[in-house]
């Protein structure tokens, strides 16, 4: 009961440390789900553009950075060091458009699942994606989402530092990271930035 109660509040709360800046908002360099949490640390942050509108800003958060300058090797490697880096970690979206609906950002989360994952992973993973998708409400200006991943419990959806619900599998959460870190990524910059390259 008490494990229970301490995962509950890993999904809310979130201690963290200012030192990176983009667009104007201050990234955390370190964060916590909780005070009993491990330490995570950014590994990288950018902005997810879509024609000329910046959307967000996403942050890949891990126990270890996984920092790899190299172009090349980012891209044949640098995503695959992240899928198998053991521990907790956090993607985090802060959004910086005025408002988009429900809807819009459903059709976003299926079409990096369809680009990233086979047939086969969108068969096994179709209830999760279901459960995840159905999380979400529009989000604003302002808004906060973070995707805290906690290992043998799985991935808590939290908008603004209140839980939303949680998604069961740690390969749910690998499947998750795709739609950043797969070969198709919505947005390749904000990959490379994610990975540390930036």
């Amino acid at each position: 009961m008490k494990l229970l109660f301490i995962t509950l509040l890993s999904s809310i709360f979130s201690i963290s440390v200012h030192a990176q800046t983009v667009a104007d908002i201050e990234i955390a360099d370190t964060v916590s789900h909780s005070s009993q949490s491990a330490k995570l640390i950014l590994n990288g942050a950018g902005i997810r553009t879509k024609f000329i509108f910046d959307i967000y800003i996403g942050s890949l958060y891990l126990e270890k950075k996984q920092l790899r300058p190299n172009e090349i090797y980012i891209k044949y490697h640098g995503a695959k060091e992240v899928f198998k880096a053991p521990g907790e970690k956090r993607i985090s979206m802060h959004f910086l458009y005025d408002e988009i609906s429900k809807e819009k950002l459903v059709s976003g989360w299926n079409d990096g699942f369809e680009n990233n994952l086979s047939k086969d992973e969108l068969i096994k993973f179709k209830n999760q994606i279901n459960q995840f998708n159905n999380l979400f409400v529009a989000v604003k200006k302002g808004d906060v989402i973070n995707l805290n991943f906690i290992p043998n419990t799985g991935t808590y959806v939290v908008l603004n530092e209140k839980s939303k619900g949680l998604v069961k599998g740690d390969d749910f959460f690998i499947a998750l990271l795709k739609i950043w870190l797969g070969d198709e990524p919505a947005d390749s910059d904000l990959k490379e930035a994610m990975l540390g390259s930036g």
